[in-house]
């Protein structure tokens, strides 16, 4: 018999099976080794145990008798043969709902799997169950498996503390910037047509930023600086004729955009992220250039008015919530791009939906050394330089050295820095952009993206093969933006909504019949999607009977509604002639 076709034999105590050169089973006691196995392997609370090659299954029963509260099996089989073998030979113990068998599929399949079947922010944790030897044939890819989704896991709680801190914060920042709508239309309209096929560069503001910048000064000169809309003399002031033109674009995140100005260059995106007020000194002094940014809807609402450009919009959902649907029914909602959590990575995403063209990427580092965590000219190294004194220099040793942080190598081998947050975004970047071949990386002191990896002499010669691509197309104006009417009826409908379920909780008002009461609070479930017992069930909220959770949704509400009232305010709801305000 080929060795290709599983060979299953009988042992002195249950049955083994040969295999590709190898004996995946005790010949003398394949139940034993199971069972002893099942019994070894530590049992905890809320922890996905990831069994490869179960095979027969011999010690899964032992091993679901003494699962712990929350906890589940996944069973993962990388070959076809041997999944069609253990299929058969679970049988019944396929029908608890504690234990999945599935194919060894694709990483970011298995981890949505698990999400479909156990929901999200189930388990702590991830161990390994091994019964067979059977993994031995795949050592890899079951290792690839396991550590996507500890990952998941990992993010999955990272998330969960995140909405925690700042999920009030997202929910007042979205409802606050919807009186933007009507004058800053979403990203989509960049879609397709503006953009085309062209090249687009985008820019973080790690170390590496500084050589790029060099490079691109000394390639491209005052083609970099972009149309003089500044006012008269500063295209003179800063010694550039304009005259030149680039047939490429640049996307930058907003900590950039310091350096890029120190240079006269003017990008033709920001990109904006941040909820909280620590971007803003990032914005200083670039109002005159008027650059355009493109804003997250729950981006910090004095972002729009900073750069002095026009304003685009896109959504990232942070959680699943109603308002984001009743948002898109209204066709109030803009673009929607993956949370991805880092600006540079969303930087990335939407150049890869505004341009069909390659995108190189430099600036994204997910790493640092002793004496640079971002680039020259940025807030954070200024605020360095301003310290140094005879008792501080320039070398944080207190942040370079904390705990967690751990020494790595760069894409051009040199020794670097980063810790586990940069390098998740880092896995995170490969995850999302490996695979659809038109993103490059531009070598510097950064940890490696997954991507190709282009010179900066390679870059620059990239970017000049498409000057000859011709002239770039203007980016569009804000316009076809929905009306000032149709965003305060929305506004008002929100409003409202939160009046009644107010009035509910107060007694004000006769409570209505439990179904309808259970659907008020969802519908307004922006109002406690942070509370701590929400957030780590993945949005599952307590009963309409918990009178605890009820007294704090009470004391969410009134804020929220002067918070509508302020943006009814800004679109000239009460005069009845829609406007928007200047400030913004």
């Amino acid at each position: 018999m080929s060795d290709e076709t599983p060979r299953q034999l009988e042992g002195r105590r249950g049955l083994y099976v040969s295999y590709r050169g190898k004996t995946l089973l005790s010949r003398i006691d394949s139940i034993g080794q199971g069972e002893r196995a099942a019994a070894a392997c530590p049992k905890s609370k809320r922890t996905l145990y990831l069994c490869p090659s179960p095979l027969y299954g011999y010690g899964l029963a032992l091993f679901l008798g003494d699962l712990d509260e929350g906890s589940a099996v996944l069973c993962v089989e990388a070959d076809e043969q041997l999944l069609a073998l253990s299929r058969r030979a679970l049988g019944g113990l396929l029908a608890d709902p504690r234990l999945v068998l599935a194919a060894a599929a694709g990483e970011e399949e298995l981890c949505a799997l698990v999400r479909d079947t156990w929901g999200a922010r189930r388990f702590r944790r991830l161990e390994t169950l091994r019964l067979t030897g059977g993994w031995q044939l795949f050592p890899a890819r079951y290792e690839a498996l396991a550590a996507a989704l500890r990952r998941s896991i990992t993010a999955d709680w990272s998330n969960a503390m995140t909405l925690v801190k700042l999920g009030r914060r997202y929910a007042r920042n979205a409802l606050r910037n919807l009186a933007l709508i009507p004058s800053a239309p979403s990203v989509g309209a960049f879609f397709g047509a503006p953009f085309g096929s062209e090249t687009v560069l985008v820019l973080g503001a790690g170390p590496s930023l500084d050589g790029l910048l060099e490079g691109l000064c000394g390639a491209f000169g005052e083609a970099l600086s972009g149309p003089d809309l500044s006012g008269p003399g500063l295209g003179k002031i800063a010694g550039r004729s304009n005259a030149a033109k680039r047939h490429f674009r640049i996307i930058a995140v907003d900590t950039a955009l310091p350096p890029l100005l120190d240079r006269n260059i003017r990008p033709d995106l920001v990109v904006a992220l941040e909820c909280q007020h620590w971007n803003l000194r990032d914005f200083i002094g670039a109002a005159p250039r008027k650059i355009p940014a493109a804003m997250d809807l729950s981006a910090l609402p004095a972002t729009a008015g900073a750069l002095g450009g026009p304003v685009y919009l896109f959504a990232t959902p942070w959680t699943d919530l109603a308002l984001f649907r009743r948002l898109s029914a209204a066709a109030l909602l803009p673009c929607a791009v993956p949370p991805l959590g880092s600006v540079g990575l969303t930087a990335v995403a939407l150049a890869c939906r505004l341009s069909r063209g390659t995108i190189l990427t430099g600036g994204l580092d997910f790493s640092f050394t002793l004496d640079a965590y971002h680039a020259r000219g940025t807030a954070g190294h200024r605020d360095r330089l301003r310290e140094q004194d005879r008792f501080h220099g320039v070398i944080n040793a207190a942040a370079a050295f904390r705990r967690g942080s751990f020494p790595a190598r760069s894409k051009t081998g040199a020794p670097v820095r980063s810790d586990p947050a940069m390098t998740a975004y880092r896995d995170l970047f490969e995850g999302e952009f490996a695979r659809g071949g038109r993103v490059r990386d531009i070598a510097g002191p950064g940890l490696p993206l997954g991507v190709p990896v282009l010179s900066l002499a390679e870059a620059l010669a990239c970017l000049r093969e498409a000057e000859g691509t011709g002239e770039a197309a203007a980016l569009p104006s804000p316009e076809n933006a929905p009306g000032p009417a149709e965003t305060c009826a929305f506004v008002r409908g929100e409003r409202d909504a939160l009046i009644r379920l107010r009035d509910i909780l107060t007694g004000d008002v006769p409570p209505p019949p439990p179904d309808r009461f259970e659907a008020l609070l969802d519908e307004a479930d922006f109002l406690w999607a942070h509370f701590p017992d929400c957030a780590a069930t993945g949005g599952r909220r307590p009963a309409a009977t918990d009178r605890s959770f009820l007294k704090r949704v009470r004391v969410e509400i009134d804020p929220f509604i002067a918070l509508l009232d302020r943006v009814l305010g800004e679109l000239g709801a009460e005069s009845g002639h829609p406007r928007i305000s200047a400030s913004r």
